[in-house]
């Protein structure tokens, strides 16, 4: 039985929520139907004491499949398939428990509801039920599949009302006091003790530096590197291809599609809509491309991976015969990956687990090609002398006592400035008596969400921190900075905006309302599961199920 169920279904609040249009045009290939793909165990656990069927397992696991469609734009991706075991027992656990409470949606709703649906699909090229049968059927769903999901997508409307109730219980003046507590702003000043300011004060002695570099020995430490020859497969070798293939498609269609979906926001230095749309042609080609590229990747390292002892001499041959050339990489850590490689974790996994006896990995996807790497040689820790990085060793030794000249500084500030508060000066005669000049901060209130040119030097949260919790007329303490510290005070709240309370409260209580319901009945969820479902989780699908093809969108 699972645990505790995460706090907050990313996927239950995209169904309450929210239908986001499908949009047939991510870039993934299309791999064999799902009832091919899985074995269903004998036993698949149990809700409510009762077994759970093949037949109600496979149903669900669809419905699932058609939730990421319909929420996201596209099938689950390989992330998500991780999770979908685990989510097919949510969503099934959710479906019985409408059976349960009774909960039963017409035929007449459930059609209106997906003819709806059906509409917002047009700049897909879905114009009918019957075009949205056939693309549906072609990655091997059906419409009973689709009918089914709609019905219980509209009965977890129903459930969310009634289960989520108490949370809707809130009075207008409680949301109002919460709205004013978050969006109330502040008027500040700050002082800032950064230790760029204080370097020319640093006295730079051999016996220093060298004390300096003994106690920050770990600092210096260069991690196990690792080198590796490899052959590429450019992607740029393979555009003409992938632009001959995907003249034979919808490509027009799925440009379109695209671009109505993201605008320019895929590229931000489109200066028109022609010119977002031929990047987005470009990205299409570039992508079938890359896939070519991996194709022949795969094809050159087929034979050299598939025998007992494979052997960097094996490669060079290979490489040779197919006249390409073998490069060699910088060497790199686990932490750091090449710079010109796109490398994930699985990269500087597959990497490091290279030896001698074994000395080839798998085909590696970069930014502009395939790789098929090699072990060339492993490169052993080591903390390099001092003689070696002394200008590094320097400049970090003058920089931290800088900071430690600016904190100290900033401590005895805070002193003084406490003590005159005390005795009733003001803020601004303190600081000009210690010839300190505060910046004056643009208003915020915890509502903020940015604040240019101030978070170049405190991170917002910590500046809020120290804001709110520090009373008008009051300093906070000091607060130490990546830079050195800060000392803030807070002069007074400044007076809500009261005609833009008046515009937004309204929403503000519907979407304080909405959430609560759904904490409230995510909490129901949580509690109602965790007791009531043993599930059954499947090991990791060899074979994923079917994504969704650029030609998905081709009308008939």
């Amino acid at each position: 039985m699972f645990g505790t169920i995460r706090k907050h279904q990313t996927w239950l609040w995209a169904v309450i929520i929210t239908l986001t249009v499908i949009s047939f045009v991510i870039y993934f290939s299309p791999y064999s139907k799902m009832n091919n793909t899985r074995r269903m165990k004998q036993d698949l656990g149990s809700i409510y004491g009762h077994k759970v069927s093949e037949e109600a397992f496979g149903n669900a696991y669809r419905e699932v499949y058609l939730r990421y469609l319909i929420t996201s734009g596209h099938w689950p991706d390989e992330q998500a398939r991780q999770n979908i075991d685990r989510e097919t027992y949510e969503w099934l656990f959710l479906s019985s428990k409408q059976e349960m409470m009774g909960i039963h949606i017409s035929t007449d709703r459930t059609a209106d509801f997906g003819r709806e649906m059906v509409r917002s699909l047009q700049r897909a090229g879905i114009n009918s039920p019957a075009d949205l049968a056939k693309v549906l059927e072609a990655q091997g769903f059906s419409m009973a599949d689709f009918e089914r999901f709609v019905t219980h997508y509209l009965g977890l409307q129903q459930m969310l009302a009634t289960l989520g109730a108490s949370g809707k219980l809130s009075t207008p003046e409680e949301i109002k006091g919460l709205y004013v507590r978050e969006h109330q702003d502040l008027a500040t000043e700050a002082v800032f003790f950064n230790g760029s300011n204080f370097m020319a004060s640093v006295t730079v002695t051999p016996d220093a530096v060298q004390q300096f570099y003994t106690n920050e020995l770990a600092n210096y430490r260069i991690p196990e590197r690792l080198q590796v020859n490899y052959v590429a497969f450019p992607v740029s070798n393979y555009l003409a291809q992938a632009e001959q293939l995907m003249a034979k498609t919808n490509l027009n269609e799925i440009v379109e599609a695209n671009y109505q979906r993201f605008g320019t926001n895929l590229f931000k230095d489109a200066k028109s809509p022609e010119e977002a749309k031929k990047k987005i042609r470009e990205e299409i080609i570039r992508e079938q491309a890359m896939l070519e590229a991996r194709r022949k990747a795969n094809e050159f390292a087929r034979p050299l991976l598939d025998v007992a002892r494979p052997s960097v001499e094996a490669l060079v041959t290979a490489a040779k015969a197919a006249g390409i050339s073998l490069q060699s990489m910088e060497p790199f850590s686990r932490e750091t990956p090449p710079k010109d490689l796109e490398a994930n974790e699985e990269f500087a996994k597959a990497a490091f687990s290279l030896t001698p006896d074994f000395p080839l990995a798998g085909t590696f996807k970069g930014h502009d090609a395939v790789y098929l790497i090699a072990l060339d040689k492993r490169i052993p820790s080591e903390i390099p002398p001092l003689d070696k990085i002394r200008e590094k060793v320097v400049a970090d030794y003058r920089y931290d006592q800088a900071k430690n000249m600016a904190r100290q500084t900033g401590l005895g500030f805070y002193t003084t400035l406490t003590n005159s508060l005390a005795q009733g000066k003001a803020f601004d005669d303190v600081c000009a008596s210690a010839k300190i000049s505060p910046l004056t901060l643009p208003p915020f209130s915890i509502s903020t969400r940015a604040l240019p040119g101030v978070e170049e030097q405190i991170s917002l949260n910590l500046l809020k921190q120290l804001a709110f919790t520090t009373s008008p007329g009051k300093a906070s303490g000091f607060q130490w900075t990546a830079e050195g510290g800060v000392v803030l005070f807070v002069k007074a709240k400044l007076p809500v905006d009261e005609a833009k309370l008046k515009i937004e409260l309204p929403n503000y209580i519907a979407a304080v309302r909405q959430q609560r319901q759904q904490e409230a009945f995510q909490l129901w969820f949580q509690q109602e599961f965790s007791r009531n479902v043993r599930a059954l989780l499947a090991q990791p699908q060899q074979q994923p199920p079917p994504n969704l093809s650029t030609r998905g969108a081709k009308k008939s």
